[in-house]
């Protein structure tokens, strides 16, 4: 029920038969043995994900074989498409696909039933095989695979679609940062004359200091002072944040997040390990894009918000929507992977607890050692 790689099997035969101190039969006995066991155990397997199956779920299975209406490809080669590029239309396409896969509403809990080295090997079988093969298959066998099919291509497409938003983040803050830093060197002339020039002031208002000349006088002596004027307006335009951080050049790439951010945050069923601040915003920002509101409430959670962003999303008149949904969705990539936030149905985004041996099971284990290590000091 684990694997149906025949060298694992021969050798578990023949330990077998070795630990009960039975005679190991001809190569060709162990053979057959072996390929009766993947016979009986792949119907188990098959039976597993297929009687589950209500009428409507083998309908919606058997659709997947047939042609999109007005093309020639399959729903089901549609539905295992990759994304191209990290945009926002492809980002919709491929939310589509995970819409799709996830209205076969599959029994719960279903791909629990079998062991996922077997579940993946059924998968991608079928995923070399054409439709016109599977429908070929008898029942059984074809909705258990078209069932695999399903559980692999939801996680698969889950993962694409985080992938494709950590992209997207990726290039938006790249292409903030490079605003930022072409900003800075076409105004580098003029800020090194700036520079330059009150220099020369600073001069004279020390030498006035000095010889207690008037101050106002000893800058007129450098320029005339409408020009002194004219040229503090101009400092105050040339000069960046204080902080001098391009973070506050991700708000021009904010329509592209905004595209398929509603889209993205109701299609994926997130959870959290540990502190749930960042999921808090997300369902904030869930409601507000139900209600279409375009004002953050000013009871908004904020715990989430990290000093840097602090000084774009709180302003003196509230919370700044767009940086309010920016910070929020960076963090949320962020969170993904750390594992401190994990999507149900995905295979790379899982709960860290998947990867552990269950309680029951482990206890069950220790107890079997236990007993085994009494006995053998008897």
């Amino acid at each position: 029920m684990q694997t149906d790689k025949g060298a694992v099997l021969a050798a578990g035969v023949i330990g077998r038969l070795r630990h009960q101190r039975t005679i190991v039969p001809a190569l060709d006995v162990i053979e057959r043995i072996c390929a009766e066991s993947i016979t009986r155990a792949n119907k188990h397997i098959y039976a597993a994900l297929s009687d589950p199956l209500t009428r409507a779920h083998r309908q919606r299975l058997d659709e997947l074989l047939l042609h999109k209406e007005g093309s020639k490809t399959t729903r089901l080669a549609w539905l295992r498409l990759s994304p191209k590029k990290p945009n926002s239309r492809h980002m919709l396409e491929h939310i589509e696909r995970l819409k799709a896969w996830q209205a076969l509403d599959l029994p719960a809990g279903i791909e629990h039933t079998v062991h996922q080295n077997r579940l993946l090997k059924i998968a991608r079988e079928g995923g070399q095989m054409r439709a016109f093969d599977l429908a070929k298959f008898e029942p059984q066998r074809r909705y258990a695979t078209l069932v695999a099919l399903a559980i692999e291509g939801t996680a698969t497409v889950i993962d694409e679609i985080i992938d494709l938003h950590d992209r997207i983040i990726g290039k938006l803050f790249n292409a903030a940062k490079h605003k930022h830093q072409k900003q800075f060197q076409a105004s580098g002339k003029a800020i090194n004359d700036k520079v330059r020039l009150y220099g020369r002031i600073g001069l004279a208002l020390i030498e006035a200091k000095k010889t207690g000349a008037d101050p106002f006088a000893a800058i007129e002596s450098v320029l005339p002072w409408e020009d002194f004027a004219e040229s503090v307006s101009e400092a105050q335009v040339l000069a960046q944040p204080e902080s001098f951080d391009f973070l506050h050049r991700m708000g021009d790439g904010y329509a592209t997040l905004r595209r398929y951010a509603p889209e993205f945050l109701n299609v994926l069923k997130l959870r959290a390990a540990r502190r749930k601040d960042v999921l808090d915003a997300i369902e904030a920002l869930r409601l507000m894009n139900a209600s279409s509101a375009k004002q953050v409430p000013t009871d908004a959670p904020s715990k989430f918000i990290t000093p840097r962003w602090a000084r774009l999303v709180k302003t003196g008149a509230g919370f700044d929507r767009r940086f309010y949904e920016l910070c929020a969705l960076s963090e949320l990539k962020n969170k993904l992977r750390s594992g401190d936030v994990w999507v149900q149905g995905s295979r790379q985004f899982k709960d860290f607890n998947e990867y552990l041996v269950p309680v029951e099971k482990f206890t069950t284990m220790q107890l079997a050692n236990g007993a085994a290590g009494r006995a053998n000091r008897l």
